[in-house]
């Protein structure tokens, strides 16, 4: 593997305020970003990566290939919580194995994101309707994770209302915004690029530089979850999010994708949620270990996919596309 690629990855600034969050955190450094920042600042990158989207796809249109990678997009949001569900099996129980797999078969927005940028540093193009195949990969894992829930548990006192787990599925603030921010985009085109390039574009690298330094944080918090759960778990946050690329890219392969949007396509299908799913499997799941599908997700997939997937993806991507 090109090591430049991970060195260059590495070396980016938001990347490296991310390890300087985790470096606070092991030295027991008093430094914390206040509560409400995080949420603001995810809010906004979710706003300005929506709008920018939605832009690019008002210029080059509903194509073939843009159906067609929005259709694999969701089967690959399917299929994945399926298949790591019978792997959890082995080793957890019904709940803990469907909320893990939920998460795993979601996304990571801001996973996503930073590989946005690492593309854009490289110079390397990719196309704006990928967001889209973003939003849609959100809700349809918590759909079958719980629906795997019921499958394979007999327990009748477990009650909850599938239009409140559809509506939160779909309508929750992330997808909400996501898919809001893209179809405004996509309406105001050009005309309206221009009006908020200097909000949408400008700020957008030190916003998110300020976002990984509180994920820094919060990912070495975590770690200490990871202490209950053995080597099994820890394998499958590293093992799964490769195997899941690996597919991702010979979806990419088969549809005809250019190398940018095979990479994001890759780093979706690699990714865990680790803000929708477990808010939902809080609410519908309450008998999953929150610190099993949380921790799993930020403290391993997360910083995984971040520092080493992203370029050996893109490595894979160089290997199979020439």
């Amino acid at each position: 593997m090109d090591v430049s690629l991970i060195m260059s990855n590495i070396l980016n600034p938001p990347v490296l305020f991310f390890f300087l969050g985790m470096t606070a955190v092991v030295v027991k450094s008093d430094l914390e970003v206040p509560a409400p920042v995080p949420k603001l600042l995810s809010l906004y990158l979710l706003l300005a990566i929506g709008f920018k989207g939605g832009v690019e796809l008002s210029k080059g249109g509903i194509t073939t290939e843009v159906v067609l990678t929005l259709l694999a997009a969701i089967l690959m949001a399917c299929f994945v919580p399926i298949y790591t569900f019978f792997i959890l099996k082995l080793k957890l129980d019904t709940y803990d194995a469907a909320a893990i797999a939920a998460t795993y078969g979601s996304i990571s927005a801001v996973t996503f994101i930073t590989a946005s940028a690492f593309l854009s540093e490289l110079g390397i193009d990719f196309d704006g309707y990928m967001v889209a195949a973003l939003a849609l990969m959100e809700s349809p894992a918590i759909i079958v994770g719980l629906i795997l829930v019921n499958l394979f548990t007999a327990d009748e006192k477990r009650d909850f209302s599938w239009p409140e787990v559809l509506r939160d599925a779909f309508l929750n603030s992330s997808v909400f915004l996501l898919v809001g921010s893209l179809v405004i985009g996509f309406l105001t085109g050009e005309h309206g690029w221009q009006l908020l390039e200097p909000f949408t574009q400008r700020m957008f690298y030190g916003v998110l530089t300020f976002f990984l330094l509180d994920m820094g944080l919060v990912a070495a918090r975590r770690i200490k979850d990871l202490q209950k759960t053995g080597v099994f778990l820890v394998s499958f946050a590293i093992l799964i999010p490769i195997l899941n690329a690996g597919i991702g890219l010979v979806i990419a392969k088969i549809i005809g994708m250019p190398q940018g949007d095979s990479l994001l396509f890759a780093v979706l299908c690699a990714s865990a949620s680790y803000i929708a799913v477990p808010a939902a499997m809080r609410l519908t799941v309450p008998e999953a270990n929150p610190s099993l599908y949380v921790s799993t997700a930020l403290a391993v997939t997360f910083p995984f996919n971040i520092i080493v997937g992203i370029p050996l993806y893109l490595y894979a991507i160089n290997l199979f596309w020439r």
